[in-house]
């Protein structure tokens, strides 16, 4: 159950992220880093590991374009 919430959570995230991958709308990449800890603390728990992965490669693109825009862009 806790890894069908996770996946859940990633691919909300991973939806959320590509609209955040737009020029000016960096501060939705702080929302969508909050959801993908609360994923990915679903995903440790689990049996499966699917959506720890998800979670974590959505949560390294976010990080990645924070880096990239200063924090905010």
């Amino acid at each position: 159950m806790s890894n069908a919430i996770s996946v859940i959570i990633g691919i909300l995230g991973a939806v959320l992220m590509c609209v955040a991958l737009v020029p000016l709308l960096g501060w939705l990449n702080w929302l969508v880093l909050a959801g993908c800890v609360f994923g990915i603390i679903f995903g440790a728990v689990s049996e499966k590991k699917s959506g720890l992965t998800i979670n974590a490669a959505v949560a390294a693109v976010g990080m990645l374009r924070l880096l990239l825009g200063g924090g905010i862009l």
